[in-house]
């Protein structure tokens, strides 16, 4: 199964949302192996089609809250994140698209992440109307490289260590009004906030998604002089399940990276080989003076850790669903249901223009036959059925002339006579004629050859055979 992952810009505060428009996005391309396709750089319309598309959400559009959740699910859960991250935002929580993530934390809160609904909603149904069916999408911070195994363990350790003893010191001080229980809690915060390794990693420079509105910020690319003149580059910074984003001047993001991180470890990093963009060694240069000891972090490495990234941001009304048809897949599925509609209508058209063929040869023929009955016995006053009544119409003329009927006595055991062959004229047992029929019964030990069928047929008689008796019946086959 192919994978398409894709690097989505921020979104832009001052563009009003009738006028977002997005850039060419880069992309990279796997194949059911992991291997890397195509890489590039396209507009969303151009996009290659794969089996799976994952987005990388920019930090500055997430707001991720840690949180106690109620153990809901379902419409009441969605009906309940509100409420429970209105206090750390600004706009109306109803406006936001809220998704939570599975994985517990430390003290049992969960992630809950926020972001703008209309712009959340704009990109989905972008890719959806793309073809894209099968999205999902991540925060890119949580695509970032991890902390190193040590400073994690011990993070680990130090932030469930400063949340029981937050807790503990609210207890115990629950009862004194001189000392709030909530400044321990603030105590715990900060011993986790002082302890979580920081990741910093500068995404690109800042790109605006309405390139047409605000041509001033549309910087295509990265280059030596845009860097060192200030220009606004994308940072990240992840704190343990935690990130956020800024848009920082050059100039100004090592300090900005140095007053975030505190007294905590720093992984610095910088995304490197980004497609469409330049990769000089002057560039380079360029940027890793503005971060000081960054590493780089190709594109490619960050696109297959969105490959294991499990918070998925589509939930509740953004959840994929195959069996919901948009209004993409009802353009794609115009000219196959206009074929189906068609040939339908065709099938019930001929069907009915062959039923009103067959009726009327029918009609004729029962015309024809009736013609025939009333020409050769013109006392017959009401006609039924033509065939019935000719058939015993020539049945009572063959009596009255003397002649045998095809299925009278003589005439079936004349027939049988003629057909016995190898079969002993002295091994029927008995004879028994009545409904027109002949039933024969063979005496014990005959054997009758399989081929007395055969030899009655050709003499004009239908035989069955009961198999628990063994008895035969024959029939005049006309």
């Amino acid at each position: 199964m192919s994978t398409l992952i894709v690097l989505m810009p921020p979104r832009d505060p001052a563009v009003h949302s009738q006028e977002w428009q997005l850039p060419e996005l880069p992309f990279v391309l796997l194949d059911k192996a992991g291997q890397t396709q195509r890489a590039g750089r396209a507009a969303l319309g151009l996009l290659p089609k794969a089996s799976a598309t994952v987005l990388l959400i920019a930090a500055r559009d997430l707001l991720m809250v840690a949180a106690a959740v109620p153990p809901l699910k379902g419409p009441r859960l969605r009906q309940a994140l509100p409420n429970v991250v209105e206090d750390h935002l600004i706009q109306d929580p109803q406006t936001c698209h809220l998704a939570l993530d599975s994985v517990r934390l430390p003290g049992g809160k969960q992630t809950v992440a926020a972001v703008d609904r209309g712009w959340f909603r704009f990109l989905v149904e972008g890719f959806t109307g793309a073809g894209h069916r099968n999205l999902r999408a991540v925060p890119v911070a949580r695509c970032l490289p991890e902390a190193p195994g040590e400073a994690s363990s011990e993070a680990g350790a130090a932030v469930a260590q400063a949340l029981q003893a937050g807790a503990n010191a609210a207890d115990a001080q629950a009862g004194e009004p001189a000392m709030p229980a909530e400044s321990a809690s603030g105590h715990a915060e900060a011993a986790v906030s002082a302890s979580v390794p920081v990741t910093a990693c500068v995404l690109g420079p800042v790109m605006s998604t309405a390139p047409a509105l605000l041509p001033d910020l549309a910087v295509p690319a990265a280059s030596t002089a845009t860097v060192a003149s200030g220009a606004l580059l994308e940072l990240t910074i992840a704190r343990g399940a935690m990130a956020e984003g800024f848009a920082v001047p050059a100039a100004s993001l090592a300090a900005t990276v140095e007053a975030l991180a505190g007294a905590a470890p720093v992984a610095r990093y910088v995304l490197t080989g980004v497609p469409g963009e330049p990769a000089s060694a002057a560039e380079k240069a360029a940027l890793a003076a503005a971060l000081p000891g960054a590493q780089s972090l190709g594109f490619e490495t960050l696109a297959r850790r969105a490959l294991a990234c499990k918070f998925d941001l589509c939930q509740f009304e953004f959840a994929v669903q195959p069996w919901r048809l948009d209004r993409a897949t009802l353009r794609r599925l115009r000219v196959p249901v206009a074929l189906v509609a068609a040939s339908l209508a065709v099938a019930i058209v001929g069907a009915n223009v062959q039923w009103l063929m067959l009726a009327r040869q029918r009609d004729a023929i029962n015309t024809q036959m009736t013609e025939l009955l009333l020409n050769a016995f013109p006392k017959t006053t009401v006609v039924l059925d033509p065939a019935g009544q000719m058939a015993r119409q020539l049945s009572q003329l063959r009596v009255a002339a003397g002649e045998p009927s095809p299925d009278d006595f003589l005439a079936l055991a004349d027939g049988f006579a003629r057909s016995l062959g190898p079969v002993p004229a002295n091994g029927i047992a008995a004879l028994d004629y009545h409904d027109r029929r002949l039933d024969v019964t063979f005496k014990p030990g005959i054997n009758v050859d399989p081929d007395l069928s055969k030899r009655l047929a050709r003499n004009g008689l239908a035989a069955t055979q009961d198999s628990s008796t063994g008895k035969w019946t024959i029939r005049s086959a006309s």
